[in-house]
C-alpha cells in the first residue's frame, strides 16, 4: 500500500493560497481535521487537508461565515444528506447578500448626499458633513446602520 505525500504547513498554506496563520486559525476553530505528526512533532498534510482548505477560502469568499462553512462541511460529509439542503444555503446565503446590497446601495446614497453638503472649505471643525454625522440630519435616515 502506497503512503500518501504528505506537506508542511507553510506548503499547505503556499500551496491552498492562506497564510500559515489562517491554516492554525482553520485548526482552532475545528475546521479541519487534527493533522498527523512526523516524528519530530511536525504538523503533516495530506491532499485532503489541502482540498478542504481551498473549500473554506472558496466559501469564505463567497460570503460565507465559518459557521455556515462549517455546515457546509457537514453536509459533504454527513449520511443521507441531500443537493436541497446545499441549494438551500446557498439560496439563503443569497438573499443575505442581496439584502446586503440594498443596504450598502442605501448607505452609499446617503454617503453621497452628506458628501455634496461640504464644499472643502474651511476648517473641519466647521465641516457640514461632519456636523451631519454629529446632529443626526436628514441624509443619514436613508441608509440603515451595518454592524462591522
Amino acid at each position: 500500500m502506497k503512503k500518501e505525500k504528505t506537506i508542511t504547513i507553510g506548503e499547505a498554506a503556499r500551496e491552498a493560497g492562506v497564510g500559515v496563520e489562517t491554516i492554525r486559525f482553520y485548526e482552532r476553530k475545528n475546521l479541519l481535521g487534527t493533522p498527523v505528526k512526523d516524528a519530530s512533532g511536525y504538523r503533516r498534510f495530506d491532499q485532503s487537508d489541502l482540498n478542504r482548505i481551498r473549500f473554506i477560502r472558496r466559501a469564505k469568499k463567497l460570503g460565507f461565515s465559518l459557521s455556515e462553512i462549517r455546515e457546509l462541511l457537514d453536509l459533504r460529509i454527513g449520511p443521507g444528506r441531500t443537493c436541497e439542503e446545499v441549494r438551500q444555503k446557498a439560496t439563503a446565503k443569497m438573499l443575505d447578500i442581496e439584502e446586503l446590497i440594498r443596504s450598502l446601495v442605501k448607505i452609499n446614497s446617503a454617503l453621497h448626499k452628506l458628501a455634496s453638503l461640504c464644499t472643502g472649505e474651511g476648517p473641519a471643525g466647521e465641516c457640514p458633513f461632519l456636523d451631519a454625522l454629529e446632529h443626526d440630519q436628514q441624509p443619514l435616515h436613508q441608509g440603515p446602520e451595518v454592524n462591522q
